[in-house]
Parts: C-alpha cells; sequence; structure tokens
C-alpha cells in the first residue's frame, strides 16, 4: 500500500542515489559521457535506453541508475514506475530534473496487497526526492487513493460486503468530519425500492442499506458522488456462468472509486457541499430474490419492468440518482462496473465516460489525459432510448438486442437523473488483467483522477 511510508519525500541535499533518464534515441550520445567500465556494465545488461529498461551503473564504491523512457523531456505518470518496481531499497533522485507526474507511479508501483498472503521476498522502501514541496501531499493523497480503490476491489465478497462498504464510509466521516446516514431494512424498501429488491435475496449478514455522506458547508456548490456497490453478482435469478461470476468480487468497483474520490474531495477541502452515495447489495439467488418478469417500484415513482436481473447494477443506482438529484446539486458524478459492452468497445485501460453536457465530457477527457487517465466518450442516443420500452411499466431495465450496451444502460441511468442537471456516468472496469509498470494485475483506478483533477479545476478558488 502506498499510504505504509513516504515515499515522496523534499529534495534538502540529502544523500541519495542518482538517477538518469534516456530515451533510445539519444541513449548513444549521453553514454558516451561514461567510462568505458560502465559503458560494459550497461552493454551486458542489455540496455539501449529503451521504455521501462532500468540499468546499474558502477561508479567508484559507489552506483547510480539509468532509466529508459520514451521522452525524458515529458514524463507521465508511468515512465519511472519500472524503477520503483525493481530497484533496492534507498533513497533516489533524479540528476536531470525533478520527476514531475512520474512521483505518482512512483508510489502505485509499490502497492502490494497483502490481506491473505504475506510477500515472500519484502522489499522496503523505495524513496524518490522531489524539489516540488507544495506538491508532495496532493501526489501523495492522489496515490493513496487509488490505492484504496485496489485495496476494496482486491478483496473478497466475504469480507467486503454491504457492511464492509459501510465501514468505509463510517472510516471516512469520522477522518474528516462528516455526518453519515445508513438506511436498511424496512425504510429502505420504502424510500428506495429497487436497492431493496436487488438485495434482499442476500444473506442477513449481507443485507442491503444505502449509505449517505454529507461534509462541507450548506453555502457551497453542491455535488453529488454515486458509486455502485455491488458487493457480488451472481447474476440474480438470470444467473451468470461459473466463469462470469469468477470476478465479481469487483462488481463494487464503482463504490471504491466514489468512496476513494469523496475522499480526495475531503482531504482537500475542496469548498463544495458533498454528497456521497452508496448502495451496497449482494445480487444473490433465494427464493425471494427479484424474477424476470417483475415490476419494480422506484424511489422516483417511475415503475421498471425486469427483462434481465443481471441489469442490477442501474437498478440501485437509479434510486441513489433520484436521491442525489433531490439536493439539486450542481454536478453528479457516478461510477459503475456496469456493462460488459463498455469493455467491448474500449477494453480494460479506457472507462466509458457519458455525460449530458459537452463541455462536461470535454473537460473530463482533457483532466484525464493530463494526469494518464483518459477517459474515453460514449454517447446517449435518444434514438435507442425506445428500446427500454415495457407494455406493462414505464421503462424495461434491459434491452431485447446485442447492440450499444452501454449507452442504453447509460440512457437508463438518465432517466433518474433530475432534469437539467449536469452528469457524468463513468462505466468502468476496476480491473486490471495484466499488470503494467505502476499498475498490478487485479483492482484498478480508471477514471478517477480524470474526475478528481477535472473537479479541482471547477471549483478550487483562483
Amino acid at each position: 500500500m502506498a499510504d505504509k511510508a513516504d515515499l515522496i519525500q523534499a529534495d534538502r541535499g540529502q544523500e541519495a542515489i542518482p538517477i538518469h533518464l534516456v530515451n533510445k534515441a539519444g541513449f548513444p550520445d549521453w553514454v558516451k559521457s561514461l567510462s568505458s567500465g560502465q559503458r560494459a556494465a550497461l552493454a551486458a545488461q542489455k540496455f539501449d535506453g529503451s521504455g521501462y529498461q532500468v540499468g546499474i551503473v558502477p561508479d567508484g564504491d559507489n552506483w547510480f541508475v539509468v532509466g529508459g523512457v520514451a521522452n525524458p523531456d515529458e514524463l507521465s505518470s508511468w515512465c519511472m514506475a519500472k524503477l520503483a518496481e525493481t530497484l533496492p531499497e534507498g533513497t533516489y533522485r533524479r540528476t536531470e530534473g525533478d520527476a514531475g507526474p512520474a512521483v505518482h507511479g512512483w508510489q502505485t508501483a509499490q502497492y502490494t496487497f497483502e490481506r491473505y498472503k504475506k510477500s515472500e521476498k519484502p522489499v522496503g522502501p523505495r524513496i524518490l526526492l522531489t524539489k516540488e514541496v507544495k506538491k508532495i501531499d496532493a501526489a501523495k493523497a492522489e496515490a493513496r487513493a487509488v490505492c484504496l480503490v485496489r485495496d476494496l476491489v482486491n478483496t473478497p465478497a466475504e469480507d467486503m460486503g454491504p457492511a464492509a462498504l459501510e465501514e468505509q464510509c463510517e472510516k471516512l466521516a469520522k477522518e474528516h468530519g462528516g455526518k453519515l446516514e445508513v438506511t436498511r431494512g424496512d425504510k429502505l424498501e420504502q424510500e428506495y425500492p429497487m436497492v431493496h429488491a436487488v438485495g434482499r435475496a442476500a444473506a442477513r449478514s449481507h443485507a442491503p442499506r444505502i449509505m449517505h455522506l454529507t461534509w462541507g458547508k450548506e453555502s457551497d456548490p453542491v455535488i453529488a458522488v454515486v458509486g455502485k456497490g455491488v458487493c457480488f453478482d451472481s447474476g440474480g435469478l438470470d444467473v451468470k456462468s461459473s466463469t462470469g461470476m469468477l470476478l465479481m468480487k469487483k462488481d463494487m468497483g464503482g463504490a471504491a472509486h466514489a468512496i476513494a474520490l469523496a475522499g480526495l474531495i475531503m482531504g482537500a477541502k475542496l469548498p463544495v457541499r458533498l454528497h456521497l452515495f452508496v448502495p451496497a447489495v449482494e445480487n444473490a439467488i433465494a427464493g425471494n430474490a427479484f424474477r424476470p418478469g417483475d415490476v419494480l417500484k422506484t424511489r422516483k415513482g417511475l415503475t421498471v419492468e425486469i427483462g434481465n436481473t443481471d441489469a442490477e447494477g442501474r437498478l440501485i443506482l437509479g434510486d441513489a440518482l433520484t436521491r442525489a438529484s433531490e439536493e439539486n446539486p450542481e454536478f453528479i458524478v457516478d461510477f459503475a462496473t456496469l456493462t460488459g459492452a463498455a469493455r467491448v468497445a474500449l477494453g480494460p485501460d479506457y472507462p466509458a465516460l457519458m455525460t449530458r453536457e459537452d463541455a462536461t465530457a470535454h473537460a473530463l477527457i482533457e483532466a484525464g489525459r493530463g494526469v494518464d487517465d483518459e477517459p474515453w466518450r460514449l454517447p446517449l442516443p435518444e434514438a435507442y432510448a425506445e428500446w427500454l420500452s415495457s407494455d406493462i411499466a414505464d421503462t424495461n431495465n434491459a434491452h431485447g438486442n446485442a447492440f450499444a450496451g452501454a449507452s442504453v444502460a447509460g440512457l437508463f441511468l438518465d432517466k433518474f437523473v433530475g432534469e437539467g442537471i449536469d452528469w457524468a456516468h463513468f462505466d468502468t472496469f476496476a480491473w486490471r488483467p495484466t499488470a503494467k509498470p505502476g499498475r498490478p494485475k487485479g483492482g484498478d483506478a480508471y477514471g478517477l483522477r480524470a474526475s478528481w483533477h477535472m473537479l479541482q479545476k471547477r471549483f478550487k478558488p483562483e
């Protein structure tokens, strides 16, 4: 976990191991400055300046590091992450300039998930020095938020059920002086009928609930953050295959993103009135599970025919988005591991983004691009809204063809967002199927940093 140590520290001239960054084009000229022995050492390591290469060079009684990057003058979040993953414990300093955005990947590269299995060969912290002292706290907070998402998503459903998500919200409220309200039981059924219906078949220990955390001055602009908290998704009576069920511990990834973003907002004291909503359920199979063909009531008053019990995330989000809209927010953002269609379209690395306003989409995309967390916009085409029509209810929760699944799910959610409210929806994977430098296999955050940097630009005072 990146918050176990101060992996980024102020450079006050303390002793540190030098890091030189080069690329393949510049390496032949750069290497001429080295001694013949040093050149031989790099040659033995087959170092040529390619991206993510790591070279160790002897220097008398000491040594220094050479790292291969795409462009030493324009660093990315991940270009020094391989160094942080592979170098021995110690304190390091880039010699040609500061690490800039690479401080993020330096921290997240040292993330480990050890709740159930300790590392066989633990390595102490690799510390990076930076002269950008004023940016250290913000960089550390951002890395901690990403690692929090990873921790929550990586934890199996038995230990990360609705009660555990409630504990996370309690912890957040206590840490930042927020107020938490939790709705369960009969009151949940009355006030959030879709949340109750989706979660009612779960065991009592995993009973459904919705968390509502408030923070900030009531006079500040109101924003709402909503996260899908399906702690395990069997598919319900439209049961998933065993393969499809295998990763469903990650179906609360939207809630993990929302909790992490709320923590960033409160930690930075962003001048907003924050409302965090986390509907938390387990979509289980039992005699009282909701059925295909059922018609559900909703908080908004619409009726929803159930075309597919495996399209449950949008149901719980519908009630939560309705409640969020009642606060007349200036902006709502929701995160959800909502559709396989988004992954078919975009793969794991790009979260699908849907918005009502073009300017909001542009702001989120630009913010994400600036921090290597770029979302990809998908449309909310009114022409497809008819696919959600029902003969016996106001709407169906699923359409009967295989087209535009992510956008149609977004159109369903749009029905529950108040008229005229600026709203952004992230259909995120929350999982990295293969490791990349700074990004280990497992739970991961997509769209979190894009949202956070956009919110700072939009709401932070000059």
